[in-house]
């Protein structure tokens, strides 16, 4: 048995794609809870997450992606945390994988493994959208496994961005000299759709990845 696993799920008005997300999770083969915090949603999401098995948070209205994640993480009991975005997919035994990973190396706060981008099934096609069609590295949620104590360290997400807050997470574990260890691994498919945040809002994901990178370089002065 291994120890307990976190896997939070922020999520609003996922109803289309969050079933899929938290079976996923479950058939893992690890020991785990899954946390999926409702973001204000006003479909069926929390009911879709009870139904599955999940411990479900509400959010009376919405607080942001970020905000929902700490939410999680603020009653999460695992030694270990991750976080999965509600429209992509854990393929089968990645949990393991990075568990062993993290597990096999105590020096190491975090492993990263890479992500699989693919066009949604109910979407033929996305001119002008880019489909990556081979895995990266690219420090995205359900493709990270991190040690519950880096956040005693260095602190829950930054609320005051919405998105953008892993890149600025990993410059803290950076100054504290936590390692993230990168492994060989596709652990998660990336569901490409028509409401990806960083398309149903992309101006806001703009400015908060440039505070981001400002905060960086003032930080390195």
């Amino acid at each position: 048995m291994t120890k307990l696993i976190s896997v939070i799920i922020p999520v609003k008005n996922g109803s289309n794609y969050v079933k899929e997300a938290i079976d996923s999770v479950f058939s893992q083969g690890v020991d785990l809870e899954v946390i999926v915090v409702d973001d204000g949603s006003t479909d069926n999401t929390a009911r879709i997450a009870r139904d599955a098995g999940c411990l479900v948070i509400s959010h009376p209205a919405c607080k942001g992606q970020v905000a929902a994640k700490n939410t999680g993480l603020g009653i999460a009991k695992g030694e270990y945390v991750m976080f999965l975005d509600h429209d992509d997919v854990l393929r089968p035994g990645a949990l393991k994988e990075l568990y062993e990973a993290i597990e096999s190396d105590p020096s190491v706060s975090a492993v990263e493994a890479k992500v699989q981008d693919y066009l949604s099934p109910e979407i033929s096609s996305m001119p002008g959208v880019l489909v990556r069609p081979d895995p990266y590295f690219g420090l995205f949620t359900g493709a990270i496994l991190i040690r519950r104590s880096a956040f005693d360290v260095i602190g829950k997400f930054s609320e005051n961005i919405n998105t953008g807050e892993i890149f600025e997470w990993a410059s803290k574990m950076d100054q504290n000299h936590l390692i993230i260890k990168k492994i060989d691994l596709v652990s998660t498919d990336r569901r490409i759709h028509l409401t990806n945040y960083g398309r149903t809002d992309k101006n806001k994901e703009m400015r908060d990845y440039a505070a981001v990178l400002r905060a960086m370089l003032r930080s390195r002065k």
